[in-house]
């Protein structure tokens, strides 16, 4: 039985926090949000240049969101738009150097975050909380509930 100071929601809330911390902190010394820091490890695992739109649909973004954000990046430094010369309608997102510089030093801190939530795991452990983590995600995906039948009339 689940004590009623101890909901799995609020400890999972509370483990976010914690991490978001850190990645926040660590963001801080560099003048990025969190959100830029997601757009720029997205960006710095794509082999090919994304379009902003990519950006909106893996995201779920609105247009203008991605745009002020891709500005904001362009402006410190961290990317670059060129467009397209294949479809002028799309700019295509180029990390920069200090950008990459950046993707680097946030993956090193996402590793050592991840290394201190599993301290004291097994493998074993570690692989059941991984999969306890993901079947639960499953479990509430909105994909999977439907609220409201629809109808073919």
């Amino acid at each position: 039985m689940i004590s009623l100071q101890k909901h799995y929601g609020a400890l999972i809330r509370h483990l976010h926090t914690s991490t978001n911390q850190t990645v926040s902190t660590a963001l801080d010394e560099w003048g990025l949000t969190a959100a830029q820091g997601h757009i720029l490890g997205y960006l710095a695992s794509r082999q090919d240049p994304p379009c902003p739109r990519d950006i909106e649909v893996v995201f779920h973004l609105s247009h203008p969101t991605v745009s002020g954000l891709l500005a904001r990046l362009e402006k410190k430094g961290f990317v670059e738009l060129r467009s397209d010369p294949q479809d002028r309608r799309c700019k295509r997102i180029y990390t920069l150097p200090k950008g990459q510089e950046l993707h680097l030093r946030m993956r090193q801190t996402i590793d050592d975050t991840e290394a201190r939530l599993v301290a004291g795991f097994s493998r074993e452990e570690q692989a059941q909380f991984m999969d306890f983590l993901e079947r639960a995600i499953e479990n509430v995906s909105p994909s999977k509930h439907h609220f409201k039948e629809e109808t073919t009339e």
